[in-house]
């Protein structure tokens, strides 16, 4: 039985082999009226014609196609194809004729061909994702995003996101996503850590208070003095003196100050009003819901030194929707000499409007401003801070003016 099963694939073998090499080049039928005999005639390859059928003493001639003609397969006609003519409107040449290939000509980016029309990609709405983007042959096909997913941006090619899950990022959900927009959480110091956020916006709001106009080199000890509470040791200090620049080590020190002291009432009350403040910064935040282009437009408004792109595709990672806006503030502030990040926004929002970004986003914004700018701040301020050290640092303020 294994001998008749060899024996019938070798020949099965041979047969395939035969075949093969008996359509190829492909045949076609031609009556030959010298000899009144049907002969099998080998075709004429991509890029020639038929000059001359076979006969019984030579083979099939074939001669390449004429300037401006083509054929694409094997065939045995007479003639070239003519080349189509020029690419219609919207259309640019995607492949040149040549003797074996037609012209090709293909909608530019952005289009495709629709009857005889190259038409404009449909963009997908806020509330729809990108399921197949646009291509020269065929319209964007967009999806409603499902629960649990969202796309606040008209695109054609953004699919649709999963919304933040709050608790990966020790954060709590303060508003339900929808189909629109991404969930809104609320901000704690461990999540500040995941994403890096060394001095947030609200501490640099808080702290500002206490930097001079001018700093003189003694100013860190003597602030160091003046605090009331425990003392900071003189090896974190120094430690902040070499990694950060003057006004920054000012920010450093308060944050060492209230984290050293988080035990005392006096400073129970400063944490607690920055934690409300950074949750309602975080909600105006997350309202703005940026999308990943809006955000490196954004930041490319600020005025100074950029922040570098890996810096922002990294924040868009680790951050929330409602923090990567806070941490891409913080690296241009000391990118740039500690400026005053608010300032350094207030000037963005000037040349956003050129960029026709929505409403929603300039709005939110703007409320984050009005908001760290508000009598609020300046009476907390006034109450849980000037109250402490007045006494202790006002004269060295003076001084130091």
């Amino acid at each position: 039985m294994t001998k008749l099963l060899c024996c019938a694939l070798l020949l099965l073998d041979i047969s395939i082999k035969w075949t093969t090499q008996e359509t190829f080049p492909p045949k076609y039928l031609h009556y030959d009226p010298e000899t009144s005999r049907q002969l099998m005639c080998d075709q004429c390859p991509p890029g020639t014609a038929l000059k001359q059928h076979c006969t019984t003493s030579w083979k099939t001639v074939c001669v390449a196609c004429p300037d401006y003609h083509y054929t694409d397969r094997w065939h045995n006609n007479v003639e070239c194809l003519y080349c189509s003519p020029v690419c219609k409107e919207l259309q640019y040449v995607k492949q040149e004729c040549n003797a074996t290939h037609n012209r090709v000509c293909e909608c530019e980016e952005g289009r495709y061909l629709d009857l005889e029309f190259c038409i404009k990609h449909r963009p997908c709405p806020p509330g729809f994702g990108v399921l197949h983007p646009g291509t020269p042959e065929r319209n964007t096909v967009c999806k409603r995003c499902p629960d649990g997913f969202f796309s606040n941006e008209t695109s054609y090619k953004a699919p649709c996101r999963r919304h933040t899950n709050c608790s990966d990022f020790g954060l709590h959900l303060t508003q339900r996503g929808n189909a629109t927009h991404d969930n809104i959480c609320s901000g704690n110091s461990e999540s500040n850590k995941r994403c890096g956020i060394d001095v947030t916006l609200c501490e640099e709001a808080f702290f500002r208070f206490a930097v001079p106009t001018k700093i003189t080199p003694n100013w860190l000890s003597v602030l160091v003095e003046n605090l009331p509470g425990n003392k900071i040791n003189a090896e974190s200090i120094e430690k902040i003196k070499r990694r950060h620049s003057s006004q920054e080590q000012t920010f450093q020190l308060l944050k060492l100050w209230k984290h050293e002291n988080k035990d005392q009432d006096m400073v129970k009350k400063i944490i607690q009003d920055i934690g409300l403040c950074e949750s309602n910064v975080q909600r105006h935040m997350g309202q703005a819901n940026l999308t990943s282009e809006q955000l490196h437009r954004l930041m490319d408004s600020l005025p100074g030194k950029k922040v570098p792109m890996e810096d922002i595709e990294r924040a868009t990672k680790t951050c929330t929707s409602s923090e990567q806006i806070l941490k891409l503030l913080s690296l241009w502030r000391i990118r740039n000499g500690d400026q005053d990040s608010l300032k350094g926004l207030m000037e963005a929002l000037k040349h956003l409007k050129t960029y026709h970004f929505p409403k929603t986003v300039t709005q939110s914004l703007k409320k984050t401003i009005r908001f760290l700018h508000s009598f609020t701040m300046y009476r907390l301020y006034q109450k849980l801070f000037i109250e402490m050290v007045e006494k202790q640092v006002q004269s060295v303020k003076i001084s130091c003016l």
